[in-house]
This record gives structure tokens, C-alpha cells and sequence, in this order.
């Protein structure tokens, strides 16, 4: 059997009610009826105005990592990457890990020209490309036990108590009206090794404890609450998953913590294909199977609480043909899911290019999180046949473009996805954005 078969076997088995579901979902959740009027510049209605109708933004975020942003090894490589990332991406995950982002006590790496530290590029420099491309950027994160600073006492939980509430001060003050999602706590339950090596991370309270800290200060921003791969397969499966409907771990410790009092906004929940080519197959039994992702994500809306993607790396292994293009027909067939489910509102890549994840040199292909191959551009910054899917499904088939013309009362209505659209009516150029939950009618008054 060849690896194709093997990973796309349950996608193949289940594709007729997959495809059924995914677009019912897609023109039910992401699609909408649009009202525009047309007027003069008395406010008379004007029948019979033809207008083109373009999708220029999506409503829908969907993003990556940007940890390479002006890391890469030439300026060369730096513009293609800067270009490569707006072209298909309209958000970004920005590093906010505490030991790399202050290394130092009191001196926070948030100014462009702070210090460089390889794939943690300065806050201040993210937020000034997102600007520049009307990216919307997302902070990942502020309590990660993985990444406290060695200046923190771990083994005593005032001491990091006390240091986490001036982290998150300095980052409400100098980011909480520039950056509305935070992910407030990481991997609570898929790293029990700092059960012993760090006393908080033991703390009974450590989730609600964090997330009342981060509402005391980012009171107005969207508070995220986020989870390994675990969470998708079924217990005891070859995934090593936790899914068990609702007495699930995760899904248990975000109940609790609500009726603790917690304001969780939003549940995060990674999608980290790290397989050993051998081993892939397996994945057919969980992360490759549409019923079991619908499944998790049903669970988890009941929860009632928007669903995050916030992590995803598909592996393609090598640099051969055809292993490309299985990881392409991969993320079609995924973000098809995702984009389709109500509850989702993100989805997030996490290594745009090849040879520069985690772990490993820059380039070296052998080591770290480099060996699997999940960039959707190889190193030598051309796109892999990922990228170009991508950017085929948010610029081309989940996209609208059509032309309308007003009536009697110069109105026109049009369907068509959430976003931003341009308006051509008689050689002007008008910007409308249509929202889900809204009425959606606009106005155009001709000058």
C-alpha cells in the first residue's frame, strides 16, 4: 500500500458525507446575503447601476508563526518571506516566550533593534509588518512552564506568582489595545515532566489562577486557553490521544475551570502531525479521519466557546514529488473541515519554510522539527504545492466575485463570504465589509 493510500484512507472511505458536511457548513457558517444601495448625491436611488462585486479580505483568519520575520540568513531571503507571508496568510502568531523575550529581569526584548534571539523576532517588529499588511496578529504566550526565565525561582510559586503578574503588566501596558488574542496558558496537560522540576505547574488552581490574572489586565481582550495534539485521537489510540467525548482531560479541565470562574473566551487545540514516516499510517485512525475531527470539534463547541486551530504542522517528509503533493491534497482536505465548522475561527499554520523549526540549525534537515518537511515553502524560498493550495482555497474557491445590478429602488443583493469587498460602479471604487451575526447593508452615495 502506498503512502498515499495509506493517509488518505479514511478521507477516501468517508468522502461523500465529508463533502456533504464540509459545504453545507462552508455556505451555513463563512457565506452571507448582502444588501448594498445605491444613491445619488441628493440621496435619490439610482435603478439599474451595474456594480462589480470583488472579495478583497477575508473575515476568517487564518495565519501561521511569523518567527522568522527578518531572521533568515540573506535579504534576499528576508523580502521573500515577508512577501510569501501577507501573500496567503491575514494573521500572525507573535512570541511571547518569557525566557526569550526577557532573558534578562526587567528588560523586556519588545523594541525593534532589542537583542536578537533566533526565531523570536521583537514584538514591535511583528506588529509593524502586520500594520504595514493588515495582518492580525495573536500572542503566543504568557504562561508556558517550558519557557520560564532561570532567573525565576521554579520551585517557589510565590516567587513565580510575583513575576508573572509584572510579565503580564508590562505586556497589557505596552500591547493590550495594539493585540486582542493572548493565549493565556500552554500545554497544561501534555508535558507532565515539570510536575516535579517546577512547583506551580503542580499548583491546583495554576489554569484559573492564570486566567484571573490575565483578565485583571487585558480585561477587553480575547483570552485563550491552548492544548497539544493529544487532544484529537482516542485514548490508548497509536495517536497517543485524550479524546473520551466529554470526560476528555481537556475538556474536563476547561470545565472546570469555568465553573471556577476562569473567562476563557476562546479553547486553542494544536494539530502536530510529529510521525516518524513508518508510523504516519496510523494517523488514518484519528487525525486523518473526518468523523473523528468533526466528532472533537462537536464535543468541544458544547463547551460554548469558539474553537482555535492554533498549531499545525503537516509533514511531507522530503523533497520528492509526489510526498508534496500528498502534504497539499492533506491541507485541502483539513482546512476544508476546519474552515466548514461553525465554532472554528482560526486556523494557524506554524512553519511557513522549510529548514528553520524548532530545534535544530538553520537548514539542517537531520535534527529537530526540520525532519519532517512540514514548510509550505522549501529553503530555498520557492513554494511547495502547499502553499499554492492554500492560497488557491482562500483566493480562489472561497472567494467571491460577481456582478449585480440595482432595481427600482437602487438596491442589489449578493451572497457571498464574510470579508471586505471593493464595489466598481461607474469607474469609482467603493470598500464595504460584510460581518457574520450582522445585517450587512451598506450604502454608496454617488458623488
Amino acid at each position: 500500500m502506498s503512502r498515499r493510500d495509506d493517509v488518505m484512507r479514511s478521507f477516501n472511505l468517508h468522502r461523500d458525507e465529508t463533502d456533504a458536511r464540509v459545504a453545507a457548513g462552508i455556505e451555513q457558517n463563512r457565506k452571507g446575503d448582502f444588501t448594498v444601495t445605491v444613491k445619488d448625491a441628493a440621496g435619490r436611488p439610482v435603478p439599474g447601476a451595474k456594480v462589480h462585486i470583488k472579495q478583497k479580505t477575508h473575515a476568517f483568519l487564518h495565519g501561521a508563526n511569523i518567527f522568522m520575520l527578518d531572521e533568515l540568513e540573506t535579504a534576499e531571503k528576508n523580502r521573500q518571506y515577508r512577501d510569501a507571508f501577507h501573500r496567503v496568510y491575514n494573521q500572525a502568531t507573535l512570541p511571547f516566550y518569557w525566557s526569550d523575550l526577557e532573558p534578562e529581569q526587567g528588560k523586556p526584548r519588545f523594541a525593534k533593534d532589542s537583542p536578537r534571539i533566533y526565531r523570536r523576532p521583537a514584538p514591535d517588529l511583528c506588529l509593524e509588518y502586520c500594520d504595514e499588511w493588515g495582518v492580525t496578529p495573536k500572542a503566543h504566550c504568557l504562561t508556558y512552564f517550558n519557557f520560564t526565565p532561570d532567573w525565576v525561582n521554579i520551585g517557589d510559586v510565590a516567587d513565580q506568582k510575583k513575576k508573572l503578574e509584572e510579565r503580564y503588566r508590562a505586556c497589557a501596558e505596552r500591547y493590550a489595545d495594539r493585540i486582542h488574542g493572548w493565549e493565556v496558558i500552554n500545554e497544561l496537560l501534555g508535558v507532565p515532566r515539570y510536575m516535579e522540576a517546577n512547583a506551580f505547574y503542580a499548583d491546583d488552581e495554576v489554569l484559573e489562577w492564570n486566567f484571573r490574572l490575565a483578565e485583571k489586565y487585558f480585561p477587553h481582550n480575547e483570552l485563550i486557553v491552548n492544548e497539544a495534539t493529544h487532544v484529537w485521537g482516542w485514548a490508548g489510540d497509536a495517536q497517543g490521544g485524550t479524546f473520551s467525548y466529554n470526560r476528555s482531560p481537556y475538556y474536563n479541565m476547561i470545565e472546570r475551570g469555568l465553573k471556577n470562574g476562569a473567562r476563557i473566551d476562546t479553547v486553542g487545540m494544536q494539530f502536530h502531525v510529529f510521525k516518524k514516516p513508518e508510523d504516519e499510517r496510523a494517523c488514518h485512525q484519528s487525525l486523518y479521519d473526518p468523523r473523528m475531527l468533526f466528532m472533537v470539534m462537536d464535543r468541544y463547541a458544547k463547551l460554548g466557546k469558539p474553537l482555535q486551530i492554533t498549531e499545525i504542522t503537516i509533514p511531507a517528509y522530503t523533497d520528492d514529488k509526489e510526498d508534496e503533493a500528498i502534504q497539499a491534497d492533506l491541507l485541502e482536505q483539513l482546512y476544508s473541515i476546519w474552515f466548514s465548522h461553525g465554532a472554528v475561527e482560526t486556523i494557524t499554520y506554524w512553519n511557513l519554510v522549510d529548514g528553520y523549526a524548532a530545534f535544530a540549525p538553520q537548514g539542517d534537515m537531520t535534527h529537530g522539527e526540520n525532519v519532517f518537511r512540514a514548510g509550505l515553502l522549501r529553503f530555498d524560498m520557492s513554494p511547495k504545492p502547499a502553499y499554492e493550495r492554500l492560497y488557491s482555497l482562500f483566493e480562489e474557491r472561497w472567494h467571491t466575485e460577481t456582478q449585480a445590478t440595482t432595481d427600482a429602488n437602487g438596491r442589489l443583493t449578493f451572497r457571498g463570504f464574510f470579508g471586505g469587498y471593493d464595489l466598481q460602479l461607474e469607474g469609482k471604487t467603493y470598500r464595504i465589509e460584510t460581518a457574520a451575526g450582522k445585517d450587512n447593508e451598506s450604502e454608496i452615495v454617488l458623488m
